[in-house]
């Protein structure tokens, strides 16, 4: 293979027929990006539908105009919706005969559908705070990201494909986003989320990394631990269906964790599976915990939280990123499976998102992989699960809807 893979989408799916079709088309909708034409736009229904807003991280187009944060296939398929400027070949959105159509070359591909807001998004809590700007909502999950902020920034060494806090300071400014939600928020939010019965069946918890306190991170664990409590009141059992993704933290706070709250799923996102490209795509994770720490405590934390609950993500395509990535798809493919494949001997499941290469980041301006890496990519930690016997129901394609590889998990 040449150092980029060059095939259409067509050309990919004949060459991976067994690949299901439309879970390679949101991969490629991931990896080039969307554009919403005008008469796609007004379509939308702020009273029906949900619109951004509340992402942890920025769009393409570096604009936080209220636009459909995601739709659906015909297969119930979700998409998280990328904004993309025209002038970097998304595919495109248009109103076709009064149905809105996913095109490529003015050729008509797929009916899409926005997704439906939860009631919960347009109510309040008791103080004052909007309910949707406390929580979030994926097709069967609520998503919480508690701290907005990471503190790599503070030293200049936040992960380079990363716009956290140039999206944070974008979202205060524009739509007075808190950089911290309050517990008493939370409870009342989820609250009013679980009466919408059978609509969620996960919540998630997201921030950026804080490493302060007595124990580096004793302060993000501390944190966290405070929104799990307050989420924790609206159950009765110990454990609630859950996942909390935070920085690789010791075993010991793993363990203060799972004992003093109800999550039951954990995932610590190494970002990058290869140490060289880790220490210079991560620096502050490097430089505070490091690649092979981050791998142990990534297997301690199946000691605690037990088989099957825990997971890393890779920002998939970032390792490709030049001047210090790997100069061929192979190259990259077989030093990542390498690592995953590894990391999966010791229970601990991989996933990918496909990396968007953001205005606000270092990598601003770098090209992503081929469509036909994401495929091999994808199948394969597919693969690499069931070789081990691994599940991720956690953090499968109904809870969250970024993975192209753990979508596979309903075909195959």
């Amino acid at each position: 293979m040449n150092a980029r893979s060059t095939l259409t989408f067509e050309e990919t799916a004949a060459k991976y027929p067994k690949f299901p079709k439309l879970i390679m088309l949101k991969a490629d909708i991931h990896r080039r990006g969307v554009y919403y034409t005008p008469n796609a736009l007004s379509t939308v229904d702020e009273t029906r539908h949900q619109l951004g807003g509340t992402h942890l991280f920025g769009t393409r187009d570096g604009k936080l105009t209220r636009r459909p944060e995601a739709f659906i296939l015909r297969d119930g398929t979700s998409v998280l919706s990328t904004p993309t400027p025209l002038e970097n070949n998304p595919y495109i959105i248009d109103l076709i005969n009064d149905k809105l159509i996913l095109t490529d070359e003015s050729k008509g591909l797929e009916e899409v559908f926005y997704w439906d807001k939860p009631n919960f998004y347009d109510k309040k809590t008791s103080s004052g705070t909007l309910m949707q700007n406390v929580v979030g909502a994926r097709p069967q999950r609520l998503y919480l990201i508690p701290n907005r902020y990471c503190h790599f920034w503070n030293e200049d060494m936040g992960c380079k494909f990363c716009d956290i806090v140039n999206n944070l300071k974008q979202q205060k400014n524009e739509i007075e986003m808190q950089t911290r939600i309050k517990p008493k928020d939370v409870s009342e939010t989820i609250k009013e989320a679980l009466k919408e019965k059978g609509r969620f069946s996960a919540i998630c918890l997201t921030s950026g990394s804080d490493f302060h306190g007595k124990i580096p991170f004793d302060k993000e664990i501390d944190y966290y631990i405070e929104i799990l409590s307050a989420i924790g009141e609206n159950f009765t059992a110990k454990k609630f269906p859950s996942q909390l993704i935070c920085s690789a933290v010791t075993k010991k706070q793993l363990k203060r964790l799972y004992d003093e709250t109800g999550i039951s799923s954990l995932t610590m996102d190494i970002e990058v599976l290869n140490e060289n490209i880790f220490n210079i795509v991560c620096p502050g994770k490097a430089k505070w915990v490091g690649y092979k720490e981050w791998k142990k405590r990534l297997i301690d934390a199946v000691e605690i939280f037990g088989e099957n609950r825990v997971n890393t993500g890779i920002v998939s395509g970032v390792e490709l990123a030049q001047p210090f990535g790997f100069r061929s798809e192979d190259e990259a493919l077989e030093a990542v499976l390498k690592e995953a494949d590894e990391l999966a001997s010791y229970g601990v499941s991989t996933v990918n998102m496909v990396w968007v290469p953001r205005p606000n980041t270092y990598l601003a301006g770098q090209k992503n992989a081929s469509l036909e890496y994401y495929v091999r990519l994808s199948s394969s930690l597919q693969e690499i699960r069931k070789k081990y016997s691994l599940t991720i129901d956690f953090d499968d394609y109904r809870r969250c809807g970024n993975h192209p590889d753990s979508d596979l998990a309903r075909a195959f």
